[in-house]
């Protein structure tokens, strides 16, 4: 057991040498690699509690680089959880309210699209369907492509 613990601490750290990764995904990376699961559960914990693995951190370097590809809030939150960060780490990382979110959508919008908000109803709608699948919220796409009727 000590080598098989050896070896999944080996290959953990291997992994997290190139990026930070959820407790989940290290997980499943160690999982199919044929190690057991109280092996990868005992070693996870001891990795925590090292600080070498921390979904904290990736939480909050995977909101930076998302916000920074223009994604929004909704397409964020989507991608923790299925990566497995809890309720209250999202909740702490990212607050859909901030005004961060409407500095962002006007960028996202302005570059894709140009300074300028269309009179034109479906212009409009398009824009609004690409913010909606970039994952930004109905009242942060509303505030940006404003009713000029």
């Amino acid at each position: 057991m000590a080598d098989a613990l050896l070896a999944a601490r080996h290959k953990a750290m291997d992994l997290l040498a190139r990026r930070e990764h959820t407790r989940k995904e290290l997980a499943v990376k160690l999982t199919s690699r044929g190690f057991e699961t109280q092996i990868i559960n005992t070693v996870i914990d001891r990795l925590t509690d090292e600080g070498l693995q921390s979904d904290a951190r990736f939480t909050e370097a995977f909101v930076s680089m998302r916000s920074k590809k223009g994604q929004g809030p909704l397409r964020i939150l989507k991608e923790l959880q299925e990566r497995g960060i809890d309720q209250r780490l999202q909740e702490e990382f990212v607050d859909s309210k901030d005004e961060q979110w409407l500095v962002l959508i006007r960028q996202v919008r302005s570059k894709k699209f140009g300074k300028t908000i269309p009179e034109d109803y479906q212009q409009r709608m398009k824009q609004a369907r690409f913010l909606q699948y970039r994952g930004f919220t109905s009242e942060q796409i509303h505030y940006e492509i404003r009713d000029s009727d």
